[in-house]
């Protein structure tokens, strides 16, 4: 290692500070460490989310080598997941004895679904929220769309007449909880998938309403992959993605992007944000992270998680194609899609996958990250065979 004189390098006044607590001796200076790329806090939501899910799983009886095989996780971060879960659900269980007293309930009993959602009795639910921002807009949509007599959780005011309540940390809404339950698979079901679709198309209608109503945040999927995405990638050197399969997704995207409608979206459409009571539609429910966005960012976000649970879901790829053109026939029925949205919807499915494969290498997490990386790859190797599957 080669010393230097601190006299030809330094400012005199911090070499003067420095002899303040050593003189005429050698010190290392470390070398700084290289800040992890940002992730948007919405991602990390997600995966507060998942490892909730995993929580109530759990709870359900699910033994940890189910819950590895179904969340493509080691046993080991299972267990990680799990003791911190416990650890969360001791501190805010104090907090919802509490909190609960602000609405009229008569001896509650409270369970809790996910760290941030907890069943009052069998009729209510109460959401727990630090994002202030994501309280006012899950309220907005609630309130419009309940308005409008679309199948959601209503608002229970407290007793002071509020939407919610704040204590010195967390905000607290109480929703009606609705009838119903999730639906765990698509297999020989394409049915069910088109109905899917309808009922995506209904709430994107829904949305179009609210936003006359309402202001919401704007985001753009095509300035996420120029954006954090990039820089994540750039930052970590490529060495995860191909900057030459990258700057290719971006440009087929960018070819496309100004002809893409552009609205209200729900951003989290999954199975478990969809209730069915004796076969039938029941509900939407987890507005926590809708924004305007290019709407087919709903469709592509179902259609690709499809594939990433394939085997929770029981289906094979081939049968994925299936599926996948029957949510789109499904959607078509209530709302057409232009020529551009269709050609655009492998570059939108990429994209998904280039989101995640970032969120999930900038938490740790690398089985997901790869588990992302093949689904990109396969997407990319399909992307003919997905249009003709939606035309």
């Amino acid at each position: 290692m080669k010393y230097k004189n601190a006299n030809s390098i330094l400012p005199a006044e911090l070499i003067e500070s420095i002899q303040k607590y050593v003189q005429g001796e050698y010190i290392y200076i470390p070398i700084k460490e290289k800040q992890e790329p940002s992730i948007p806090s919405e991602y990390s939501y997600e995966l507060q989310k998942r490892n909730a899910h995993i929580y109530t799983n759990s709870l359900q009886g699910i033994n940890n080598k189910q819950l590895s095989e179904t969340y493509h996780l080691s046993e080991s971060s299972i267990r990680r997941i799990l003791i911190n879960q416990r650890k969360r659900y001791e501190i805010m269980k104090n907090r919802i004895k509490h909190i609960i007293t602000n609405w009229n309930i008569t001896n509650p009993i409270f369970t809790q679904i996910y760290d941030t959602a907890w069943q009052i009795g069998n009729e209510y639910i109460l959401k727990v929220y630090e994002n202030p921002d994501m309280l006012e807009r899950n309220i907005k949509i609630i309130t419009i769309l309940d308005n409008m007599e679309i199948p959601t959780g209503k608002i229970i005011l407290s007793k002071k007449e509020t939407t919610y309540i704040h204590d010195d940390k967390y905000y607290y809404i109480l929703l009606e909880k609705m009838q119903g339950s999730n639906i765990v698979s698509l297999k020989n079901n394409l049915a069910l998938a088109a109905k899917m679709g309808e009922i995506l198309a209904r709430l994107h209608i829904a949305f179009k309403e609210c936003e006359i109503q309402n202001e919401f945040w704007d985001n753009s999927l095509l300035n996420e992959m120029n954006g954090w995405v990039r820089n994540f990638f750039q930052d970590t050197g490529w060495k995860y993605i191909d900057e030459k399969d990258f700057d290719k997704t971006v440009l087929n995207l960018k070819n496309l992007y100004d002809k893409l409608p552009v609205q209200l979206i729900h951003r989290d459409v999954h199975f478990g944000n969809f209730l069915f009571a004796q076969g039938r539609f029941s509900g939407y429910i987890d507005f926590d992270l809708s924004q305007r966005n290019i709407r087919i960012f709903d469709l592509c976000y179902f259609c690709i998680g499809l594939l990433s649970e394939e085997e929770y879901m029981d289906i094979t790829k081939e049968e994925w194609f299936e599926l996948l053109g029957n949510v789109f026939m499904g959607y078509r029925r209530k709302l057409a899609l232009s020529l551009e949205e269709i050609q655009a919807v492998p570059y939108v499915m990429e994209s998904i996958e280039l989101l995640f494969v970032a969120w999930f290498f900038g938490e740790k997490d690398l089985k997901c990250a790869k588990d992302a990386i093949e689904l990109y790859k396969f997407v990319q190797c399909n992307e003919q065979k997905i249009v003709h599957s939606i035309k």
